[in-house]
């Protein structure tokens, strides 16, 4: 386990010394056992706590919030991604938001992909630092950002897996160029952890690189909700006492959390829903290419873009009257002209299902070429 701080990150060192000794740092809470005799807690019926199981967790994880549930969580994801440390969020939403308006200053510099989710985006601009859109995927973009002169530290963050057009940044050579530049680099995993990677730890596994954050969220793979930050112990701590949506939120389900552990553990251990997603994704892009179309990039979500937003609603109607049920994207969630049918198959899809879904995808060609 890479248990030192990395030197992107060795500023929180101090600045976590800085609140000890103003006597402003928040350690971690201890898990309370006794709700009844708990008296700072929000569950103002006790409904948090009725019935079998620990439905709610009351109120925020740094008054009373904090359970077995979520330590066993953290650890269970910290050990999962061989890093020192995990520290879980409502959502992946507030999860991105709170990381970067804490980690980021403003005389910082930001350099951010084009295609970032409206998350990341809105983290910068809560940090109100410098922040330089690149074009997608545009390495060398990034490197002439980062060697300008700077008054603060640079940061880069990117989706290691785009959601909306199922490709990724040569993170290899990203990690090089923020080791060159003195850059941190922050990494949303949202849709690459459980996917790819051995044992399902991402996109930076499969690389061989490790990020200086990285963000996953718990709603996809996973099948449960919430979020959470990983990487080395300086940055979740600094998380825990400046993430405003961290700490101003009430802390995850506990129920939720024990589905997420149980799902965490099968995706370690467990190679076989994988293996039976990507058998599931080559049946669906090969069916696809057959018909002559040509979706973006690779893995489970499968973009065909069409380009105008009415066919493109047009499309997503007719396969849902042939029981296929696909949505349109439009602007702004992707670009201008670029609207478009976000095709996904899971490892729940069998042989048949996607064979049917093929069929009705045949008839539905017309609507389904990109508009000239």
């Amino acid at each position: 386990m890479k248990r030192s701080t990395p030197p992107a990150l060795r500023h929180l060192e101090a600045n976590l010394r800085s609140l000890d000794d103003a006597g402003l740092l928040r350690a971690r809470s201890t898990p309370v056992d006794d709700v009844a005799r708990t008296f700072c807690s929000n569950d103002y019926l006790g409904l948090a706590s009725a019935g079998e199981g620990n439905a709610g967790a009351g109120a925020s994880r740094l008054i009373v919030g904090e359970r077995q549930e979520h330590l066993a969580l953290e650890a269970a994801i910290a050990h999962w991604l061989d890093v020192p440390s995990a520290l879980l969020f409502s959502s992946g939403y507030a999860a991105n938001v709170g990381c970067i308006s804490a980690l980021v200053a403003g005389a910082d510099l930001v350099v951010s992909d084009a295609l970032n989710h409206a998350s990341i985006i809105d983290g910068c601009r809560l940090a109100r630092a410098q922040v330089e859109v690149v074009a997608h995927l545009d390495l060398a973009a990034v490197e002439r950002a980062l060697r300008r002169p700077r008054a603060g530290r640079a940061w880069v963050v990117t989706e290691s897996y785009f959601s909306m057009d199922a490709d990724e940044p040569d993170l290899a050579r990203l990690r090089a160029v923020c080791d060159q530049t003195d850059a941190g680099l922050i990494l949303d995993e949202a849709h690459a952890l459980g996917v790819f990677g051995p044992g399902g730890r991402g996109l930076a596994a499969e690389a061989g690189i490790e990020p200086d954050v990285r963000v996953g969220t718990l709603g996809k793979a996973f099948g449960a909700s919430g979020a959470f930050v990983a990487g080395c112990t300086a940055l979740t701590d600094w998380l825990w006492n400046r993430a405003r949506s961290f700490v101003f939120s009430t802390g995850m389900s506990p129920l939720v959390a024990e589905a997420a552990l149980r799902a965490t553990r099968r995706i370690e251990t467990d190679d076989s829903l994988r293996g039976r997603l990507h058998e599931n994704v080559r049946l669906l892009r090969d069916g696809l290419a057959v018909l002559g179309l040509r979706p973006l990039g690779r893995g489970p979500i499968v973009p065909i873009v069409i380009g105008d937003s009415g066919r493109a609603l047009e499309a997503a109607a007719e396969l849902r009257r042939g029981g296929v049920h696909v949505q349109a994207v439009r602007p702004p969630t992707v670009p201008e002209g670029g609207a478009r049918l976000r095709i996904t198959t899971t490892a729940h899809h069998t042989r048949e299902d996607i064979e049917q879904a093929l069929v009705i995808f045949a008839r539905t060609l017309p609507w389904l070429t990109p508009s000239s």
